[in-house]
């Protein structure tokens, strides 16, 4: 188990593995909604104070930021392909492509298993 206390984000809560579990379901699922083009199942599953950091759209902090920038079309669309997802504690981190395009994202869950913060990284060739 992990805490927020422990990772240096103060919250101080602890997530227990049917959190845990849940956060990986409600994972999968953001992708199946972004990838049928529903905004609201997508928004169902962010927590009010959401993160996203990616390096091809603008952040967003709050739900409805988040929300508005993929009604937008700020968030390039593509189809997510999933290799492997890694999960413990408030952390789960996947792998995968969004197209042809490589990508991990390391989500951060609330103690009731919604998504709080999405970073995304792309592997680019050196």
């Amino acid at each position: 188990m992990s805490s927020d206390e422990d990772s240096g984000r103060g919250r101080g809560h602890v997530v227990g593995g049917m959190v845990t579990a849940a956060g990986v379901d409600h994972v999968r699922l953001s992708y199946l909604y972004l990838d049928d083009g529903d905004v609201d199942g997508f928004g169902s599953l962010l927590h009010e104070d959401v993160e996203l950091r990616r390096p091809d759209a603008p952040p967003g902090h709050g739900r409805a930021e988040v929300l508005r920038i993929h009604r937008e079309g700020l968030v390039p669309p593509a189809r997510h392909t999933l290799d492997r997802i890694v999960a413990e504690g408030d952390s789960v981190v996947v792998m995968g492509r969004a197209g042809e395009l490589p990508f991990v994202d390391v989500f951060t869950l609330s103690p009731e298993a919604m998504l709080r913060d999405c970073r995304r990284y792309y592997y680019v060739a050196p």
